[in-house]
């Protein structure tokens, strides 16, 4: 299993509050991700330059078992994608637009996250020039799931 921290810091630092992305609803100033992805993986490299380029600061772990990590933070089965992340108390799960993370920041439901099942073309990280499939933003809380947005 492959491990390298990319940024350091602490799980409560990467966990703690945040206010004030322009263009968005309000949040921390610095709002931490901390993202699980394997090491081979391009179009997660590619998201989490959309998380920065949106204002976010990543830490970036490689590991070559990143399913362990989704059992550990309980990601259902159908919502899985190539990649995990954890922002404040949540799990955020495959190529999740910032600008929805930001909404569930601000909004704050009872949830355990949010997904992007797959890798729908046109989602951040996954990008192939003008084409882009709709596909709709997950949100979970156990069994139980509803859309949060649709793009």
């Amino acid at each position: 299993m492959i491990h390298r921290r990319i940024f350091i810091g602490s799980l409560a630092a990467l966990l703690a509050p945040a206010t004030g992305v322009l263009g968005a609803p309000p949040l921390q100033e610095e709002t931490r991700i901390a993202v699980v992805r394997s090491p081979d993986c391009g179009c997660c490299g590619a998201w989490i330059d959309h998380l920065r380029e949106s204002g976010f600061t990543v830490e970036e772990t490689l590991s070559d078992n990143t399913d362990a990590f989704k059992d550990q933070h309980a990601v259902p089965q159908p919502l899985r994608s190539c990649h995990t992340a954890l922002v404040e108390d949540y799990v955020i799960e495959g190529h999740v637009p910032a600008e929805a993370i930001r909404k569930l920041l601000a909004e704050r439901p009872q949830a355990a996250g949010l997904a992007v099942p797959g890798m729908p073309i046109g989602s951040p990280g996954m990008e192939m020039g003008d084409h882009r499939d709709p596909f709709d933003v997950i949100l979970w809380s156990g069994p139980e799931t509803r859309v949060f947005a649709s793009y």
